[in-house]
This record gives C-alpha cells, structure tokens and sequence, in this order.
C-alpha cells in the first residue's frame, strides 16, 4: 500500500528546510582586494581603509598582491576556492580585463576595479565592470598648477627650467597624468622643447631613480628641474638623483601624485627636500568604499555606479597636516 507523508512530517520537513536556507543566508561575505604592487604606500593605505570597511560591514577580507596576470588569475582562483563572493582588482595590466570579467563570471563572482580601469579587447574602457578612480588628467593639471605657481613664486625663468616626466605611458592614467601636468606647464609658459621624458620600467622609487639619472645625464643644460609622474613615488626617485647631482630644494620642485606615507615621510624631515608637494588623492575612498559598495552589491543587490571619479588636493609641507586629517575623516 503507498504511504504518504504524515502531516507531522511535512512540518518537520518543512522546519529542517527553513533551517538550512537561513544558514545558507546567514553564510559569511568574504571578498578579495588585489593591488598589483602590494609593497607600495598606496596600496598598503587602501588595504588599512578596506579592512576597516570589513570590520564594520563584517565581512571578511582577503588581501592579495598580483604582480602579473598569471598571478592574478591564481589569485582569483584562490578567492573562488575561499568561497569569496566578489574581489575588488588594481590589475597588473588594465588590458586584462577581458580576462578578469571572464575569471569573474567563471566563478560566478562580482567584481569592482579600483585605481587603473580595465580595459576591453578594443582598448576602451571596460563598461561592464564598476570602477572607482580619478580623472588622470585632471590630477595632473592640479600638479601642474602647483608646479607654475611655485616657479612663479621663486622668480626662475620658465625659459631655463627642465620639465622631468617620468613616464609609464603603457599604463593610460599614468600618461594622462603627467601630460595633464605638462600641458599645464607649457600654457603657463615653460617651453615645449624643455620637456624631458624620462621612461621607468616599473612604477616605484628605484625605477624612477634610475630613469632620472640617465635624463639628467643627457640634458645637463638644466640647472633647475621640476619633476612629475604616476605617483609620489616616481617624483620622488626623480628627486633623489637629482640630489645625488648635487641639485637640493633650491633648484628642484617635484610635486607627485597620492598624498602617501611617501610624501608625509618627506614633510617629516627637518630641512625642505625637492619634494614640494603631492596632490592627495583618497585612498579612504579607493579602499573602504569600493569594498563597502561591494558588500552591499553581494549582501542586497544593490548595484554600484558604472564609474565613480574622486578628486584631490594639493599638500605641501606648509598644510600637510591640515590636509592629511581631512582626507582621513
């Protein structure tokens, strides 16, 4: 004779059920944060404002540091076997972005790029995947600005001052920012031919170091130099051959880009260095928002803008402490 489930049972069923679909909901959100130079302040500042936004959303957050695409498509992996639901990405190589929207899907992740936009197989920008970053170009004119008004402020002749760019023109914000800078210049009146390109292999302190010395080598008509680039990091390696040449606060205005440990280390010091300034941009925003937008993406649905631009200020020794607390709050 065929039985049919008690009424008690259905009940019981019913109650396991709901159980088990409450700890499915109640499962915890982990995501990952993948910076292509771990070792950089910037990065390091953006992971310290991402755990913060993981201890007060609480969720869990897993740090990684990808260095090149095979690197970056294990890390994803990894999140994938963490059971990670989402990641937000600073790729090695923003051409990749084909490849991590594909390692994205593959397991079935959600992700946010932050910093440097991801690009498709076209070369444009990846419209599929949010993005939180700043106007390259914009940041680069307000380095520029500061730049010319400093010039301006020592008395120097436009006519005799070299115009260091230190370049990293396959990475697109950072060829935005310094032509930014550069078109600054040359509208407040510092020649075109005084611009001196000079390419670093990757974007820290060493590479820009070295980059420096080989165009001050070469363009030794330049007593005074001001100097651009990506990042603080860049300007300052620009700085530091420069003082191996004998070339001090007096006949260097560097001003870089991100407002890092980098640039408070140098406000730090007793005496002025050839490190002016550096517009700060928010690494509070770059890394507790893009994670908490994340979060909230995972958690409720709730999908992120397409592109969210933030914009920056300039710090110099004389407001760095003003400044500094204002983009922390």
């Amino acid at each position: 004779m065929k039985t049919f489930p008690t009424l008690a049972k259905l009940a019981a069923a019913a109650v396991v059920a709901c159980a088990f679909g409450a700890v499915q909901a109640a499962d915890p959100v982990k995501i990952g944060f993948l910076v292509k130079q771990a070792e950089e302040p910037w990065f390091q500042d953006e992971w310290r404002f991402a755990e913060q936004a993981a201890k007060d959303k609480g969720f869990t957050l897993i740090k990684i540091g990808i260095p090149n695409g095979e690197k970056m498509i294990a890390a994803i992996d990894n999140l994938a076997a963490q059971k990670a639901q989402g990641f937000v990405i600073c790729a090695p190589d923003v051409k990749l972005g084909k490849a991590v929207e594909r390692a994205a899907k593959r397991n079935n992740m959600k992700v946010i790029s932050v910093d440097d936009r991801l690009l498709d197989g076209a070369g444009k920008p990846l419209a599929s995947v949010p993005h939180m970053g700043i106007s390259g170009y914009e940041i680069g004119k307000q380095v520029g600005a500061g730049l010319a008004a400093e010039i301006k402020a020592r008395g120097w002749n436009l006519a005799e001052v070299g115009i260091l760019r230190v370049s990293y023109d396959q990475l697109p914000t950072a060829r935005e920012r310094t032509m930014g800078a550069v078109d600054t210049l040359k509208a407040a009146g510092v020649p075109a031919a005084n611009v001196v390109d000079a390419a670093q292999s990757k974007t820290d302190t060493e590479s820009a170091f070295n980059a420096a010395n080989i165009a001050y080598t070469k363009q030794q008509r330049f007593k005074r130099w001001v100097a651009v680039g990506l990042n603080d990091e860049a300007v300052l390696g620009a700085v530091r051959a420069a003082e191996g040449r004998g070339m001090r606060a007096d006949a260097m205005i560097g001003i870089g880009i991100g407002g890092s440990k980098t640039a408070l280390n140098e406000f730090a010091k007793p005496q002025p260095t050839g490190f002016f300034g550096t517009v700060m941009i928010s690494p509070k925003r770059h890394g507790y928002e893009t994670t908490a937008n994340l979060y909230d993406w995972i958690a409720t649905n709730k999908v992120p803008a397409a592109e969210t631009l933030t914009a920056g200020t300039l710090m110099t020794r004389a407001n760095a402490a003003k400044v500094h607390a204002e983009m922390e709050k």
